[in-house]
């Protein structure tokens, strides 16, 4: 039987197999044909262009042609044994698939999850993989999304990565996209009332005025059934702020809702973890405490003050972090914007958050992510400009921090290999409108046309694979050992991942050249300056845990204990008493 939501069409055929049946319509504007087939797409009124389900599970031959029937429960699970983890205590790795291995496939991605083992990742999370328009592509410009892009291996191929990361004890976090739709295979809006308003990138969803029902509900049973039939673990909600919804009770809050019930129904953890602009505690407030119950957000302020201290960054929305005492700030208080002026908006960011009743786990912090690589006009990573000692002490930062850390590909072993933005549309006249609308865009912020990654080039998607024999190389391996042994004492030490954010102490020079995190008895003292400096520990130094360079220790001689001299971009975890 085949099925399709089109609420204002007078007539409905859906085309089985290459013969046409008509359908009948029932209840809330559905249509219903009791045939039987493989391949199938839908004819609205009299127009005979077949169009794909909009709650496709497959899309074989790409987003403009038939969707093809998947069944659910023929994939072999092996993974009955897992009984899923929890966010608080992990170690998120953000991985694009297309570009993490030189076969860009789910099957080459699953080669490589021993090295994530050996560093400690608990948590892998995939850009998203719903099908869109080409065959490259970040993935924000999905257009199905219930079908997992064929080029990566479909629908069974993802469940492999889920199995044998389970097996692996790795958790699989899916970056979903609920406020737009990619510019090309986009054919909802014929179907019915889906789209209501604009968001940045396109049309946004229709949650709250006529018709929104189904709308909403689309949306809950396409995050549901990665949870529940792809065994996902996690959801990374994208941008939420673009979710329009006057209702009572918002989207997220009525998702956050079923996936709990989804949760005890499974009996294993299932985490929502957002991306939100408007720095509002509500949204990882829990439920009875009045907020919307999501269970994280990424922490979008501690990159930008880490960032402009690594770099020196200050342009657009850069300029407020460069404040002195941003970076311990923001540290202390999850969000800089907190209800104060921001210069890039032109107007008072953000609420406080409330650190006596909300943990630092539900704060994702690091030091890169796939935005703010791939949004820089050539794709750099901080290892093209900023000298290995200083992302090491950024590192242990974040590491040593009461959030929950999170690394970009490559990262930890400082990858030489840019991460570039690349689409493949195959409308030539919509490959040169991206193509012209990036060189413009940067070239406003003072960058050369020809600086500028042409992204409809194959040759800018092999720039952005990560290069596996970099992790032998000596040039690397420094940086590699130290995220190993950040990301081990984080998982041995209890206080380095204590979340108690009201308890947590951080002391920095008035510039923020040099901090000091308190974490128990341990203290993560780091030079960020181009000169030694003498930072105060509040204790009496004993054992090195880590370091980067060699740290001098006077244990007396100050207050309330010693200090360490430390050279200029380097660190130091040692215990104090």
């Amino acid at each position: 039987m085949f099925t399709v939501w089109a609420p204002a069409a007078d007539r409905v055929r859906v085309r089985v197999d290459g013969t046409d049946h008509e359908m009948t319509a029932t209840d809330g504007g559905w249509w219903r044909a009791d045939v039987t087939g493989t391949d199938y797409a839908f004819l609205l009124g009299d127009d005979d262009k077949p169009l794909p389900d909009p709650r496709s599970l497959r899309q074989p031959d790409g987003v403009h042609a038939a969707s093809r029937v998947y069944d659910h429960a023929a994939f072999d699970w092996t993974d009955r044994a897992w009984t899923g983890r929890q966010l608080p205590g992990g170690v998120v790795y953000e991985l694009h698939l297309g570009t993490f291995t030189e076969g860009g496939t789910f099957d080459s991605a699953i080669e490589r999850l021993g090295h994530l083992v050996d560093l400690g990742i608990t948590h892998v999370e995939l850009l998203p993989v719903n099908s869109f328009d080409g065959t490259a592509g970040w993935g924000y410009d999905g257009v199905l999304w219930g079908a997992v892009h064929e080029p990566y291996g479909g629908p069974d191929g993802l469940k492999r990565f889920v199995d044998a990361c389970h097996a692996r004890g790795l958790a699989v976090v899916l970056d979903v996209v609920y406020n737009h739709l990619g510019p090309s295979g986009a054919y909802l809006d014929r179907f019915g009332p889906y789209f209501a308003g604009h968001t940045d990138w396109g049309a946004g969803l229709n949650l709250d005025g006529p018709g929104s029902d189904e709308v909403r509900r689309y949306v809950l049973d396409n995050a549901l059934g990665w949870l529940r039939d792809f065994h996902v673990d996690a959801l990374r909600l994208d941008a939420v702020h673009a979710l329009v919804d006057k209702r009572a009770t918002h989207l997220l809050e009525e998702l956050a809702t079923e996936v709990g019930e989804l949760s005890a129904a499974v009996r294993r953890p299932l985490t929502l973890i957002a991306e939100s602009d408007q720095n509002d505690p509500r949204l990882v407030t829990t439920r009875d405490g009045g907020g919307y119950g999501v269970h994280a957000q990424w922490s979008d302020d501690l990159h930008h003050t880490l960032h402009v201290r690594l770099t020196g960054e200050t342009s657009g929305y850069y300029a407020d972090f460069a404040a002195p005492g941003a970076l311990a700030k923001t540290l202390r208080e999850v969000f800089f914007h907190a209800g104060t002026w921001s210069s890039f908006r032109e107007r008072t960011h953000g609420r406080p958050v409330d650190t006596r009743k909300v943990p630092g786990h539900r704060f994702l912090a690091y030091l890169q992510n796939h935005d703010q690589i791939g949004n820089r006009a050539t794709g750099d990573r901080l290892s093209a400009t900023v000298a290995p000692g200083k992302i090491a002490a950024a590192a242990a930062v974040v590491f040593c921090s009461p959030y929950t850390p999170m690394v970009f590909m490559g990262e930890e072993w400082a990858a030489s290999t840019p991460w570039q933005f690349f689409a493949s549309f195959p409308d030539p006249e919509l490959a040169e409108a991206v193509r012209t609308g990036r060189r413009r865009e940067f070239g406003r912020h003072g960058w050369g046309e020809a600086d500028v990654p042409d992204p409809m080039d194959p040759a800018t998607v092999v720039r952005s694979r990560l290069d596996w024999t970099e992790p032998e190389q000596p040039a690397h391996q420094a940086m590699l050992r130290t995220y190993r042994t950040l990301i081990r004492l984080r998982r041995e030490r209890p206080e380095l991942a204590d979340p108690d954010l009201a308890g947590f102490e951080v002391r920095a020079a008035p510039d923020d050249s040099w901090l000091v995190l308190h974490r128990g008895a341990l203290r993560l003292a780091c030079n960020f300056g181009e000169t030694p400096a003498t930072v105060p520990l509040g204790g009496t130094p004993g054992e090195v845990l880590a370091s980067w360079d060699t740290p001098e220790f006077d244990h007396a001689g100050e207050p309330h204990g010693g200090s360490v001299r430390l050279p200029p971009s380097s660190f130091v975890l040692v215990v104090t008493s």
